[in-house]
């Protein structure tokens, strides 16, 4: 194998090893920009209840698999994929109602994003849409449990009713988070959710990312090794061919083993701080 060769198939075999089974699925994965290949042949799987991180230098495709787990492509000229996305075994590509894809699968960006209206409105925003709407009495105990599992309740109880964006920027992450898992979706992506915020809410993100798995399969992308390690129960590095620029798997495993004994000597010298 060359030294940009892509690995075959490793994340779904770290996968089986774990003995779960994985709520999203890449098989062979392509994603291209028009005629430049941004994926080169991603297998990776995200086991159920699991924290994934994906790990790599920057450019090397982690974001853009992200958000193809969720069709945040859609209207990108000349975006188009190859191979196969699973969600729960279902062809992400296939699915004709995004709205439906999208309360399965909740993204979380890398600065929080919350709507300009109150902090009960963020939360409730999702319950009221699509056809299968919430019954309108039902909203305010979901809206409730959705704030304390964001682990936001008791700061805001009394405070439903202000603005979302006058919270601090924890707070407007654990807000976002709020909004995404209140329609109770399978799979929750989150795009560096951290990076902007200070090491007090960074800690308050990652203890609510341990408590969140156990209800939700995370796939986390993170240029924070430390975080990586500290949250997560496997991890995918990629990195990219510096010839055509396409990112690829490099390996995945558990995350104990990825930091302490990777397989690949690309691996090592990455978290050892060598490149990236």
């Amino acid at each position: 194998m060359t030294q940009y060769e892509t690995p075959l198939k490793t994340a779904p075999q770290a996968s089986a090893a774990a003995g779960r089974v994985a709520d999203v699925e890449a098989r062979d994965f392509n994603f291209y920009y028009s005629s430049f290949r941004a994926l080169d042949k991603i297998s990776i799987a995200a086991p159920k209840h699991q924290i994934t991180a994906l790990i790599g230098p920057s450019g090397c495709g982690k974001s853009t698999l992200l958000r193809a787990m969720n069709r945040m492509h859609d209207r990108t000229p000349g975006a188009r994929s190859e191979g196969s996305l699973l969600l729960q075994g279902q062809d992400i590509n296939t699915m004709s109602d995004l709205v439906e894809l999208r309360k399965r699968v909740g993204m979380i960006f890398q600065r929080p994003n919350p709507f300009p209206m109150s902090i009960y409105e963020n939360v409730a925003y999702g319950l009221q849409l699509g056809a299968q709407k919430i019954p309108k009495r039902e909203i305010p105990d979901r809206v409730e449990a959705a704030l304390r599992s964001a682990a936001l309740w008791d700061e805001v109880k009394d405070k439903l009713r202000q603005s979302g964006m006058a919270m601090s920027g924890g707070q407007q992450q654990r807000l976002c988070i709020a909004r995404a898992i209140a329609v109770q979706p399978a799979v929750l992506l989150m795009d560096e959710p951290c990076a902007a915020l200070d090491p007090v809410a960074t800690l308050k993100i990652e203890e609510l990312m341990i408590d969140l798995k156990q209800n939700y399969t995370i796939v986390i992308v993170t240029h924070n090794l430390q975080q990586a390690a500290r949250v997560a129960d496997q991890t995918v590095f990629m990195t990219m061919n510096p010839e055509t620029r396409a990112g690829f798997v490099v390996e995945a495993g558990p995350t104990g083993k990825i930091f302490t004994v990777p397989k690949d000597p690309r691996t090592s010298d990455y978290i050892t701080g060598k490149f990236g």
